[in-house]
């Protein structure tokens, strides 16, 4: 439980340090910060029950709902929460992989982490129009 905590924090300053990259306003750090910890928090309890794109989607759902939630809140665009709080969960690191397989010609391992990290990406893009696609008065609830 100990290493879930400790890559919820991590994730959540990586998040942090994402918006300062892209230029968020400082009032804004902590909403991204708790969008991408929670998109961790999900993935990190779902990942050893269901398969890496399930919990990638379900992870991406609770980052977007919250990025809208904190979008109504903070009168800001949600794309302010959504681009920063699913950089945990981005599939950088099967990309990378997949790449290192093709170029020591290991095709059978660079096919697998290849497949893998499109599936992610695949979940992430459906997470993101499943939420997308509730309508605003649906938040507007939420938040009463």
């Amino acid at each position: 439980m100990m290493e879930i905590i400790i890559q919820v924090l991590a994730a959540a300053v990586g998040t942090i340090a994402f918006s300062v990259l892209f230029s968020v306003p400082k009032r804004y750090y902590g909403f991204c910060g708790i969008c991408g910890g929670a998109g961790w928090l999900v993935y990190a309890l779902l990942v050893p029950s269901l398969s890496v794109p399930v919990a990638t989607f379900f992870a991406t759902v609770l980052v977007i709902f919250l990025s809208r939630i904190f979008a109504m809140t903070e009168k800001c665009p949600a794309t302010v929460f959504l681009t920063t709080g699913i950089f945990p969960l981005v599939p950088g690191v099967g990309l990378y992989w997949t790449t290192y397989y093709t170029v020591t010609e290991q095709m059978d391992l660079a096919l697998a982490n290849g497949v893998l990290a499109l599936q992610s990406a695949v979940a992430i893009v459906l997470g993101i129009v499943v939420v997308f696609e509730l309508p605003q008065r649906f938040f507007r609830g939420v938040i009463k």
